[in-house]
């Protein structure tokens, strides 16, 4: 196994190419080379490799990989929505070996059983997905040891730490509110209450990502896996697809241009090709395999058109339904001490290369103890008037493994830290689990640096339910919060505008509630538009993208069949989170890490391995 830089040097054609070495296409190589050492495989990978950097391996930074300075991340800008304040959002994506695995916020969470049964592809079911999503980890949490796998390369525990003062007064806090404690909030059916929350970090805490788990290894044995081939800094601008048989024959690709000397002009850079002879695998991402795809001609033919690109395959699902969890983070002052949170290492109070050099625990940590899966009362659905009731009424009262809203609770401020004083934060996350907004990928040109028209659609649903259902959400956090031993206020730059005088106006505190004696705030009419918006100046992306190729009926735009062939292409797949058709009720990593498991043990099946 060789891996190279910039270029695949002496190789001209393999048996399969992998373009995308991120979180599914890591796992897809990984097993394709355990199958057969004799296939020769080659992944593509846009961005730099990820070994042992330390804002990848070290869970406690994971914040330096989403910077505006990032090498790790590729950031995509949307188009100016109006109803978003006219706002460009910016939604990064993984750009390192391991993908979205190597720089998230290594939270596990896994899917709910009606999300994998709502896809209503063969194969897909929850029953039969169960198996793949056993034999990634090696669980070392609570609950029903047949619901998790124990044998896994990825290590899912607690790490090396938790800070239980502020966890068990968070779940005291949410009981007050009417939230249980939930011993395995992720075995498929459990919902509507709070768990202790487990990681991809391993006990010793490093980070479990894909490139780390399942590729490094064999990159190390070289012996064993002499077929197996990597390529990084090399971004794939498109398949090449032979216009009468329809059939992928290779990629053509590039040194990536953010890794090349300053001067040197984009246009410069040249095309390189590679052959397949049995397959080509795109795993891109939800953002990044529209572009490949339609720059392979394969799309909406009046998106080809109007980018210059000749119609190869007629499919008008490419790009066409982008989904994300919405989100919006609020920060709370506490009275934590300086090692209960890690807001020293964000602020750069703290000596981070001490800290890794004496193996700290923190660093190990990514100050998210608590997760929730939570849905709102009768009453409160009511509260929000006749259009969010029917949606309540249709899509989740009688389905009651859907929760409404995502949230975990971090012990930090997760953002700026030298825009709030120096101190101890606790942050909320509050993320939409099913959307009803959509919006778009797709190219405007040829070449791989000519814009991309993305919408993220946030907030362009009938009769505003999404805002609706964050809008809930805002309440139901705060709630939570003011029921805290450790709650001294709102860190009011990350709270609405409340009008003056308001009894919704953020405060600060310097000693403990009677959390008994706290009464629900009573939100005015002015109070309501004021969190409205807000949230339209602040939702913005849960790196959660999904759906832009996803697997379904042609004629139900659907771009992908379920073994991932690509309708109207053979030798073509695509396997990574592009292809889910419906929403799932979790972080999406875990959705990922199944489906690089699933199409591996499709691909080997029917390659004949």
């Amino acid at each position: 196994m060789v891996l190279f830089t910039k270029t695949a040097e002496g190789i001209d054609e393999v048996d399969v190419i992998i373009a995308g070495g991120g979180t599914a296409g890591c796992i897809v190589a990984s097993r394709l080379a355990e199958a057969s050492p004799d296939l020769s495989i080659l992944v593509l990978e846009g961005g730099a490799d990820n070994s042992n950097i330390p804002t990848v391996v070290n869970p406690a930074l994971y914040l330096a990989n989403l910077a505006p300075t990032s090498t790790t991340a590729i950031f995509y800008k949307s188009n100016k929505a109006e109803q978003l304040a006219q706002r460009e959002v910016i939604v990064p994506s993984g750009g390192v070996l391991g993908g979205g695995s190597s720089i998230n916020f290594l939270l596990y969470t896994r899917a709910q059983k009606d999300d994998f049964d709502s896809w209503n592809a063969p194969g897909w079911s929850s029953d039969e997905l169960l198996p793949f999503l056993n034999k990634l980890e090696t669980y070392h949490g609570p609950g029903d040891e047949h619901k998790h796998g124990h044998n896994g390369p990825i290590h899912v525990s607690d790490g090396p730490t938790r800070v239980l003062v502020s966890e068990n007064d968070f779940l005291e806090a949410a009981k007050r509110v009417g939230y249980p404690e939930i011993r395995d909030l992720q075995n498929l059916t459990s919902n509507n209450g709070f768990q202790r929350w487990l990681r991809y970090i391993s006990p010793d805490g490093k980070r479990q990502d894909t490139a780390h788990t399942y590729l490094h290894p064999k990159l190390q044995d070289k012996e064993k896996y002499p077929n197996l081939h990597v390529v990084v800094q090399a971004k794939v601008l498109r398949v090449l697809i032979d216009d009468e048989t329809k059939h992928a024959t290779g990629v053509e690709y590039i040194a990536n241009p953010a890794f090349q000397a300053i001067g040197i002009p984009l246009t410069k850079q040249p095309k390189m090709t590679v052959r397949a002879r049995r397959l080509v695998v795109v795993s891109c991402g939800a953002c990044g395999t529209p572009p490949v795809l339609e720059r392979s001609g394969v799309g909406n033919p009046a998106v080809l058109g109007r980018a210059g690109i000749p119609v190869v395959v007629d499919l008008p699902g490419v790009g066409h339904d982008y989904q994300d969890h919405n989100i919006v983070i609020y920060a709370y002052r506490t009275n934590l001490k300086p090692d209960e949170t890690i807001d020293g290492i964000l602020s750069g109070r703290d000596d981070v290369e001490n800290l890794i050099a004496t193996g700290n625990k923190l660093m190990g940590w990514n100050a998210v103890d608590v997760a929730g899966k939570i849905r709102p009362t009768e009453d409160e659905v009511d509260a929000y008037g006749p259009d969010f009731r029917d949606a309540w009424d249709r899509d989740f009262k009688h389905a009651t493994n859907r929760p409404l809203m995502l949230t975990g609770l971090a012990n930090a401020f997760l953002g700026d830290q030298a825009s709030v004083p120096a101190g101890q934060y606790a942050s909320i996350a509050t993320y939409t689990a099913y959307p009803y907004s959509r919006g778009h990928m797709h190219i405007t040109g040829p070449e791989h640096d000519d814009r991309l028209d993305f919408d993220v659609g946030y907030f362009s649903d009938a009769h505003d339910i999404d805002l609706k259902k964050l809008h809930w959400a805002y309440k139901k956090q705060r709630e939570i919060m003011r029921r805290t031993k450790m709650y001294r206020g709102e860190l009011a730059a990350s709270h609405p505008r409340f009008p003056e005088g308001s009894n919704a106006a953020c405060v600060e505190i310097d000693e403990e509630v009677d959390v008994a004696n706290v009464k629900d705030i009573k939100y005015s009419a002015e109070d309501d538009a004021a969190i409205e918006a807000w949230l339209r100046e602040n939702v913005g992306t849960a790196w959660h993208a999904l759906g832009t190729a996803k697997m379904a009926p042609r004629e139900q735009m659907g771009v992908v069949k379920p073994n991932l062939d690509v309708h109207g292409v053979t030798g073509l797949k695509v396997a990574d989170l592009s292809i889910p058709p419906m929403n799932v009720g979790a972080n999406t990593n875990n959705t990922a890490l199944m489906i690089g498991e699933k199409a591996a043990d499709i691909i080997i099946r029917e390659l004949g391995l």
